[in-house]
């Protein structure tokens, strides 16, 4: 059974004495200070130019990942915050002995939220494919014999929630610990608590991807004991049932997904608006005040006020749905996202089934996956290729283009596949692209 008092610690890496709620600085409070770090992190600056749904778009209504993350953001706050007043009430402990407030949930699910996406490469979740099918069907499967078999895992299978948590982890010269969040949000923060292997399809929404590479299994398994984390894995098989918070940060991304993808394709005329404003108003039904909404004469004001009605139908429906299971959560035995649990789990779907069929799916998203995967595909070719040999001429200048560091000559083939898929990531959608001119001689000055 996991334990609150635990699970909001404020330990940091490298600490070496416990960090005390009560003896927090108000004005500066660790968790909030976790949400400052990721706000000025160089990751978190570059979704300005990742887009949300439509790769490489330049239309003005598209949600970037940074504007997602910023929304997911104030979603998450809302439910931290809604949470933790409730929990405040059922163990009053936690306030009166150790002094947490409401907020400090709210803070912890707001900072674990505004980086859910920190580790998606560009293009997306077509970017994530693009980089397992390049060594597992592509060139990379050169490197298959020479690795473990959870590395080639981690490679075939690359998840940008793990790149996630490994770009916030990331020791650099003169920076141990990366930018040194709390273990809190970083738990809060991986949905994923598991190694890439076993992969073991459940009906556990814990076990739909993972959470971390090898690279940084050991200090995951320093975060899950401090925070008490139930272990689920055996054996050498590391895994974990979430931290309650997760399951916040789950709902404020599916719910700002939902209702804002859903948003961007009507703006962007893939949804006829008829269809849309049907679909939002059977979520929020009597939530609607029918004269204000009958004076709302264009589409924009009209969806911008079911958007608003929606969002908050559904965090309410959300923090109602965690504290009915939050036992089970403590224990490890919740196995579904909240949403799934929710009473609007119906037009949720419906909503989502027509966002597939009409944006997802779409002439222009296809043909930009498609571009995205040639384009990365190419990009980690030409940069592997200095694993292979660094003395080429060619390999250099790559290696300069990228502006990556000297080899390390103590790195093994894995840490430097994954240093150099992390440069890849790091990318934003426009640069991708640029090197790819670049490389294919398609744009010289």
């Amino acid at each position: 059974m996991m334990h609150w008092e635990q699970l909001l610690s404020l330990k940091r890496y490298g600490d070496t004495v416990k960090r005390h709620r009560k003896e927090q600085d108000e004005t500066r409070l660790g968790f909030e200070v976790d949400y400052d770090r990721i706000i000025f992190s160089s990751a978190f600056r570059s979704l300005q130019d990742k887009t949300q749904v439509i790769p490489l778009s330049k239309t003005d209504f598209v949600h970037t990942r940074l504007t997602h993350s910023l929304e997911v953001s104030v979603v998450g706050r809302s439910l931290g915050r809604l949470v933790g007043e409730k929990l405040l009430e059922k163990y009053p402990d936690l306030s009166f002995i150790h002094g947490y407030r409401f907020s400090d949930f709210g803070a912890i699910v707001a900072a674990a939220s505004l980086a859910h996406d920190i580790g998606n490469p560009p293009f997306g979740h077509s970017g994530e494919k693009a980089i397992g099918a390049y060594f597992e069907h592509g060139a990379g499967m050169r490197y298959k014999q020479s690795l473990t078999t959870k590395e080639y895992q981690d490679l075939v299978k690359f998840e940008g929630n793990a790149n996630g948590f490994r770009i916030l982890n990331e020791s650099k010269p003169g920076v141990s610990g990366g930018i040194r969040l709390s273990y809190a949000t970083l738990g809060a923060f991986t949905k994923y608590p598991k190694e890439s292997l076993p992969h073991k399809p459940t009906t556990h929404i814990a076990d739909k991807k993972y959470g971390f590479f090898q690279t940084e299994k050991a200090f995951f398994e320093e975060v899950a004991a401090e925070l008490g984390m139930t272990r689920t894995g055996t054996g050498d098989d590391l895994g974990f049932a979430r931290h309650p918070l997760a399951f916040l940060v789950e709902a404020a991304d599916d719910i700002c997904y939902t209702i804002i993808d859903f948003e961007d394709g009507i703006n962007l005329g893939l949804i006829p608006e008829e269809y849309a404003l049907e679909y939002l108003i059977k979520l929020v039904g009597e939530a609607i005040n029918k004269d204000k909404y009958n004076q709302l004469k264009d589409t924009a004001s009209r969806l911008s006020y079911l958007r608003a009605l929606a969002i908050n139908t559904l965090i309410r429906e959300a923090v109602d749905v965690f504290m009915n299971h939050e036992n089970q959560m403590l224990a490890g035995e919740f196995q579904v996202s909240l949403l799934d649990k929710s009473k609007f789990k119906a037009q949720i779907s419906d909503i989502i089934s027509l966002s597939v069929a009409r944006i997802y799916q779409s002439r222009e998203v296809v043909e930009k996956e498609i571009a995205g995967f040639e384009i990365l595909s190419t990009l980690l070719d030409a940069r592997t290729r200095s694993i292979d040999d660094d003395s080429l001429h060619y390999n250099q200048l790559i290696t300069k283009l990228f502006e990556a560091p000297a080899r390390q000559e103590n790195h093994g083939l894995y840490d430097e596949l994954m240093a150099i898929c992390g440069e890849i990531t790091m990318l934003t959608d426009s640069k991708a692209l640029r090197f790819y001119k670049k490389i294919k001689g398609m744009d010289i000055d």
